[in-house]
């Protein structure tokens, strides 16, 4: 029988690597780059900002903390981009679904079972890397629907882009 720690990390797995290659999908389906960067009054970020913010984070805390990638992260550029192509941003989304694979594949269940190896967030908290993992795949959902909600408001004709199925539960 697997170890909750080994559920913990395949589940989790599985639903980052389903929301990142939805964010991949939402990337694709605006209908030109400019359209990726706009930002409107009550609206704080667009869907190419939002997109970069979720790939420097799992990239860092997943991909560099628990992988080891070498990943160096600068969340403000996250932030601050406004001018790369939609080609780009799936580009940076690619990389981060690599490095979380990777970072999950080679994870041992005493790592997901231990504290995580840096005080986590803002906050500074002392968490569980299990618990990190968990934020880390809700962190993702919640902006992913930012993305979507951006894009279909925001685009003229939007497609609809299913990134939620229930298929992508079966293994």
């Amino acid at each position: 029988m697997p170890s909750d720690s080994s559920m913990v990390r395949d589940s989790v797995k599985l639903m980052l690597m389903r929301d990142l290659r939805g964010a991949v999908d939402q990337i694709a389906a605006y209908p030109d780059d400019e359209s990726l960067w706009i930002v409107k009054p009550g609206i704080s970020n667009s869907g190419g900002v939002l997109a970069l913010h979720v790939a420097g984070a799992v990239r860092h805390f997943i991909g560099s903390i628990i992988g080891e990638s070498g990943y160096v992260r600068d969340r403000d550029a996250e932030f601050a981009s406004r001018d790369r192509s939609r080609k780009e941003v799936r580009a940076v989304l690619e990389s981060a679904i690599a490095e979380v694979r990777s970072a999950l594949d080679s994870a041992t269940d005493v790592q997901i079972a231990d504290a995580f190896p840096i005080p986590f967030g803002a906050a500074q908290v002392q968490a569980s890397t299990s618990d990190v993992l968990i934020h880390m795949a809700v962190h993702l959902a919640y902006h992913l629907g930012q993305i979507d909600y951006h894009r279909r408001l925001l685009t003229p004709d939007p497609q609809k882009v299913d990134i939620l199925s229930p298929r992508s539960l079966g293994r």
